[in-house]
């Protein structure tokens, strides 16, 4: 159960308005009428909590949960312990999620105006915007209906924001267009020169930045994330993608629908992916290259040319998966055969 200290909880929700929710289906012999008041894990989960079994790693917790219901897949409905109801899901994990949506939405906008925000006379602030104390927006911004704005966060000049987002503490927002539902945490930079400049031994010249961020509609933006400006192209971030916390993400970068890019990555300049791709942790993809739709980007990686579509790389160099496989298991070998002794061999003779 989630700290009502910090958490406002909703419902509660039938079984049926919780399948009707998630797009789930009310396994036969579960009562409809099952009235549910919040979600938790398996192993804590107790009367009138839902909870959920999405890797079959957990099937032994499930079978011992005292759940009241559970999302599952049907191909495990028949290890449920006996009186727990069930919502069969062949998504179960996304399923869950939008019950767990249900009972803690997103806090809505108060509607209210702290007297310490600044908010220029010329800004265009529509119904119900929240503006936390210390906020700043600039002239000419424009702030879409029930969107919130946190203590200290900094919208710049010009800047248009949509309907249902939220801004969180202490970010800062400049050249840039954001989308509705969009979501950006505490301290991410938004629309900051991009590092763009012709080096020269007599001294680097600065390139000045003339671009803009796009955001998309149904975005999140990580904590202390950065997302470069365009240098003359925008950067343009696409619908649905979903971005970590302490990614850089560089100039002129293009990221389609739906992209998943992880914590400590990052993107250089004019690099383009198409939708659905995944950038896993602490990897790095020089500039102008293509990664192609539904390719993955293994944690750690470092990807210097393009990533054809549905390609799964690893390594640095990043090469595609068998490969990368082959050649450690190559290199195991051969440290293997050098030492002649394999693990045994410890230096002293």
């Amino acid at each position: 159960m989630a700290d009502p200290r910090f958490f406002d909880r909703a419902g509660p929700f039938t079984l049926a308005d919780l399948a009707a929710r998630s797009g789930a289906t009310v396994a036969p012999g579960a009562d409809p009428a099952l009235v549910l008041t919040d979600v938790a894990s398996l192993d804590q989960a107790g009367e009138g909590q839902l909870s959920f079994l999405d890797n079959r790693k957990y099937v032994a917790a499930f079978q011992t949960s005292r759940a009241a219901a559970c999302v599952v897949h049907p191909a495990l409905a028949d290890k449920a312990p006996a009186g727990m109801a069930l919502l069969l899901s062949t998504k179960p994990y996304r399923s869950y999620a939008l019950c767990a949506q249900a009972f803690y939405p997103f806090p809505a906008s108060s509607g209210l105006i702290s007297p310490a925000a600044h908010v220029d006379p010329t800004a265009v602030l529509a119904e119900n915007v929240e503006v936390a104390a210390g906020a700043v927006i600039e002239a000419g911004a424009e702030i879409g209906p029930r969107t919130r704005i946190a203590a200290n966060a900094a919208i710049g000049r010009n800047v248009r924001i949509g309907a249902d987002s939220v801004i969180g503490a202490c970010a800062s927002l400049s050249h840039c267009l954001i989308g509705d539902r969009v979501v950006i945490y505490p301290g991410a930079r938004i629309g900051q020169d991009g590092f763009g400049f012709a080096m020269d031994v007599t001294g680097h010249v600065r390139v000045p930045q003339m671009g803009r961020v796009i955001i998309e509609d149904d975005v999140e933006v990580g904590a202390n994330s950065t997302i470069d400006r365009g240098a003359g192209p925008d950067t343009i971030i696409g619908r649905g993608t979903m971005i970590d916390n302490l990614v850089q993400i560089g100039h002129n970068v293009t990221l389609g629908a739906g992209c998943v890019i992880v914590a400590q990555s990052g993107i250089s300049g004019s690099t383009k992916f198409d939708h659905h791709a995944v950038l896993a942790a602490q990897a790095g993809v020089a500039g102008h290259l293509s990664i192609g739709a539904g390719a993955r980007i293994a944690a750690q990686s470092g990807v210097m040319r393009d990533v054809p579509p549905m390609t799964e790389v690893f390594g640095t160099p990043a090469q595609p998966k068998r490969q990368y496989f082959r050649q450690v298991a190559m290199m195991a070998r051969l440290a293997k055969g050098k030492s002649g002794r394999g693990d045994e061999h410890d230096g002293n003779e």
